[in-house]
């Protein structure tokens, strides 16, 4: 057995095999992110082709100035160039400033969209998706990877065309100024494209990997934080500090690699462009000794081929930057692209009025197809009848409740609501109808009033009061430091488990569902306080059909039906009275668990 248990996570995560860098349906996809703000986009690529031109003609309006007036002596004509460059100089200044600002504004507007999508979608998906899928892996796509998407569109993009805009400008003049020079200085070109083609596969593959690396951090810093009272309960501080070293180390290591590929790439790109300059002034030289090219000829060529080749090294960062932000697209994609286990059908009803009854009818599902957890359950509760589920630990008490709430599909068999079969039914209207309250409940950041009412929106405070009131529980939440307007704190870490189920309970109390499931909810409340809220707890149960998941007596004694599901079965089911007399299963399971 291993001695480091915190790197489970490291084994689990499935690694994403990527797809080819830079394909074209990947490009589309990203292209099409723009589409809503095509206006702004083509405004921006205006802009962009614009200053593309303005910056080779600042270096020929500089070579004609040093040419011209200026070898020529002529002081007013000086004056005129320096401030015809000037004026020049200033528009494309302002050019810059206003791409910029359309830029940042187009990619946080695509930002944004992405992480409503991704948010989404993985708010839609059942619950089986969340059983596979590392919360890092999430965490990473809302974040880092949708961030590496603006980066590539915003700068890369944009960027990317201002520099290859101005070395075609550039390039162009220069072939017009001196034809034979340039003929002899552009056969590295295909030096650069090589080196392109060298390290594009290598480059992509290492971002990807940097990437993955990146999300199994977040993994383990996200389990770690939600675990930090076990491991620090265990004493397992320093396994949890071993574990996430070796993985910081790994992602330092994956992104050494980028550097390293990236170390090499760009500066062999760079010393193109410098043979590129040593080319002409061996040629352009000769030519100008010979005749066959003036000086300003040549001045001018060397203006012009700062600007072909200064944008290269920025060319090969945002090359570089173009392949991170294609392996975080292909990575969202991925997510949003992943289908449903199952959805509504498209003529699904809606599940406007429940009377409450409910029926399973030779109900088999397991989470894994080929390991059954229940087997052929069936049974009926009629509208406001309690009915309890007791039964040994994994026997599938908690799974029928998921069934009941269309969390999953019986693999086989139907459930039913008021007789109709839930396959046919809209989930988001049944969960309408339903208020559910487990062992773990969850708070959000906020006040006690907050947590409340998300059970009812619309609830005004009288309203939250007036339930916690029926609930019996108003004094005890009234007697926090700041009463209805207590701070829960993340998770409700700042209150105590028994004081954030009797939160739970007031939430269902106001949602005021048809259909109550309670799992295990009275489990972390102490006999006092559950003392206290049985009668109220009764009133919540009058009228709406109930399901409790329980082990305590109490709460099973006034229950009008008791099933008792042992290894996936029903294998007891009656009154508590009933189930009680005799050698049945309940009775020795009452005897067992129940008073415990």
């Amino acid at each position: 057995m291993s001695r480091r248990p915190f790197r489970i996570i490291r084994q689990r995560e499935t690694r994403e095999a990527p797809r080819a860098p830079m394909n074209a349906a990947l490009l589309k996809r990203v292209w099409d992110l723009t589409l809503p703000y095509a206006r702004r986009r083509n405004q921006l690529f205006a802009l962009t082709i614009l200053r593309a031109i303005q910056l080779p003609m600042l270096a020929w309006t500089v070579g004609k100035i040093l040419s011209g007036p200026i070898a020529r002596h002529d002081t007013r004509g000086t004056l005129w160039g320096v401030a015809g460059f000037a004026a020049l100089l200033l528009f494309t200044e302002l050019v810059f400033a206003v791409r910029i600002r359309y830029a940042f504004e187009l990619g946080e507007d695509i930002v944004q969209d992405l992480r409503r999508k991704v948010h989404h979608h993985v708010l839609s998906m059942p619950m089986s998706f969340f059983a596979h899928m590392p919360l890092g892996r999430l965490l990473s796509r809302a974040t880092s990877d949708v961030e590496t998407i603006r980066l590539g569109i915003q700068d890369a993009v944009f960027v990317g065309v201002v520099q290859l805009g101005s070395m075609l400008a550039a390039a162009l003049l220069m072939l017009w100024q001196d034809p034979i020079l340039f003929a002899l200085v552009s056969v590295l070109v295909p030096v650069l494209w090589l080196l392109i083609r060298y390290f594009h596969g290598r480059l992509f593959a290492a971002h990807t990997a940097m990437h993955e690396s990146f999300s199994r951090v977040t993994a383990t810093l996200a389990e770690t934080v939600t675990g930090v009272r076990a491991i620090q309960g265990f004493g397992r501080e320093k396994a949890a500090e071993e574990a996430f070293r070796e993985l910081i180390e790994d992602h330092a290591r994956f992104n050494l690699q980028v550097s390293e590929q990236n170390a090499v790439f760009a500066p062999l790109a760079e010393l193109n462009g410098q043979l590129f300059l040593a080319m002409l002034v061996v040629a352009g030289g000769y030519r100008a000794l010979t005749g066959h090219s003036d000086l300003g000829t040549l001045v001018h060529f060397f203006f012009l081929a700062a600007i072909f080749f200064n944008p290269i090294p920025v060319l090969a960062m945002q090359y570089n930057q173009a392949l991170s932000a294609m392996a975080g697209a292909e990575r969202v994609f991925r997510l949003l692209d992943t289908p449903r286990d199952w959805d509504d059908p498209a003529d699904a009803l809606s599940l406007d009025v429940v009377q409450g009854k409910v029926q399973l009818v030779d109900v088999v599902f397991g989470y894994d197809p080929n390991v059954p957890v229940l087997k052929n359950v069936s049974f009926t509760a009629q509208p406001g009848q309690t009915v309890a589920i007791v039964g040994e630990t994994g026997g599938g008490k908690s799974t029928i409740l998921a069934l009941i709430a269309k969390m999953f599909l019986p693999t086989s068999g139907q459930v039913l609501i008021d007789d109709q079969d839930l396959m046919g039914v809209t989930r988001t209207s049944l969960r309408r109808q339903m208020g559910l309250v487990q062992q773990a409940n969850f708070l959000w950041t906020g006040t006690v009033m907050q947590n409340i009412r998300y059970g009812k929106p619309s609830a005004t405070d009288d309203e939250v009061v007036a339930a916690t009131q029926s609930l019996g529980v108003r004094d005890m939440i009234e007697a926090l430091p700041n009463g209805f307007q207590t701070e829960v704190g993340e998770r409700g870490a700042s209150l105590s488990l028994g004081q954030r189920q009797i939160v739970c309970f007031a939430r269902a109390m106001l949602a005021d569902p048809r259909i109550l499931l309670l799992d295990e909810a009275t489990s972390a409340i102490d006999t006092v306080t559950e003392a206290r809220i049985q009668h109220a707890l009764r009133r919540l149960l009058e009228g709406r059909t109930s399901f409790v998941v329980a082990h305590r007596l109490s709460t099973v004694r006034h229950a009008d039906q008791v099933l008792v599901v042992a290894h996936g079965k029903v294998v007891d089911q009656g009154t508590f009275a009933s189930l009680a007399k005799g050698n049945s299963e309940f009775a020795e399971l009452a005897a067992r668990t129940l008073e415990a």
